[in-house]
């Protein structure tokens, strides 16, 4: 049996990373290898926490072991062959149980734009494998977990080559591993979490962070209501909002304003973006909502905060 410790570090490198501060960067173009990867659980392990952005998706190939698997609401045992689909816009995370061998098989990364031409404009987040309401997870017969095994496999040989086209390869490989899972029978979640209050905050809490830092102008607008992240989590806004209060003591709109004013302070303070770009970042649909909001929290505007921690910016 694997060390605990070592099994833990595996579970973390699966799960989305949990409430961290993190700095803003500048935003850098993108190649193959950043974009999409194909590791091994072992290599998954020592060094997964650089796919920490929110347009990265994964497959899981589980092949041996057992640990849990905790999506939005949900948990599944995960004690035989499986494929799992995550994505950083659904909570979710992997839990170690003591007494059960580290899962072994392998894991890719992607981001939706690098497979957007071979799914044929289908986006990923419409499709069942990536709903909140669907299932993530998907048993394997023996013959499957081989299929899969070897699907991945040539994904790494790929990967690792020198062809020229090699990333068209790898986005065929996915999206015919994304269309034979869809024709799976899904797997039935196990149990809901013992203390659904505290499970329902931390999922919570942990949707809200991912989607920050904002390193690009025109991404994927940030959510900004209660009602965006119940949806999320395919729970009613009203359920949210109690459990939230009953273990956090603040209103989940609460949470989300803090946050996305430390955001745009961040943003203020350490680029050299317009008020306006800044705004449509973070999902404001008009910069005038965007000055009001930040005012309203901090006690002035946007502008004076910037030439007050930045004298030299201009707006």
């Amino acid at each position: 049996m694997k060390d605990t410790q070592e099994r833990r570090m595996l579970a973390k490198a699966l799960s989305n990373p949990m409430t961290e501060a993190r700095p803003v960067s500048p935003p850098s173009p993108y190649h193959i290898g950043e974009d999409v990867e194909v590791l091994t659980m072992f290599e998954a392990r020592c060094g997964m926490g650089n796919f920490n952005r929110r347009d990265m998706f994964k497959v899981v190939l589980v092949l041996e072991g057992e640990n849990e698997l905790h999506y939005a609401t949900r948990s599944f045992r995960i004690d035989r062959p499986a494929l799992v689909f995550t994505n950083r816009l659904i909570p979710y995370a992997w839990e170690v149980h003591e007494g059960f061998n580290e899962q072994q098989g392998y894991l890719s990364c992607f981001s939706e734009s690098f497979l957007h031409s071979a799914m044929r404009g289908v986006s990923l987040k419409d499709t069942v494998l990536y709903k909140v309401e669907g299932n993530p997870v998907y048993y394997l017969t023996d013959e499957q977990a081989r299929y899969f095994t070897d699907a991945f496999t040539r994904m790494r040989r790929d990967l690792e080559s020198g062809y020229a086209h090699k990333d068209d390869l790898l986005r065929n490989q996915l999206s015919i591993i994304i269309h034979e899972a869809a024709l799976l029978e899904p797997a039935t979640p196990q149990h809901a979490p013992i203390n659904a209050a505290e499970r329902i905050t931390s999922l919570f809490l942990n949707l809200l962070e991912v989607q920050f830092p904002i390193t690009a102008q025109l991404r994927e607008p940030v959510l900004k209501s209660a009602s965006d992240y119940a949806d999320r989590m395919a729970i009613h806004v009203n359920h949210l909002n109690a459990m939230v209060k009953e273990v956090t003591g603040k209103s989940t709109t609460a949470h989300i304003n803090e946050r996305l004013v430390t955001e745009a302070q961040l943003l203020l303070a350490h680029t050299s973006w317009g008020v306006g770009e800044i705004a449509y970042s973070l999902g404001f649909g008009y910069p005038t909502y965007f000055n009001n909001f930040f005012k309203k929290h901090t006690g002035t505007t946007p502008l004076t905060y910037r030439r007050a921690h930045v004298p030299a910016a201009t707006a």
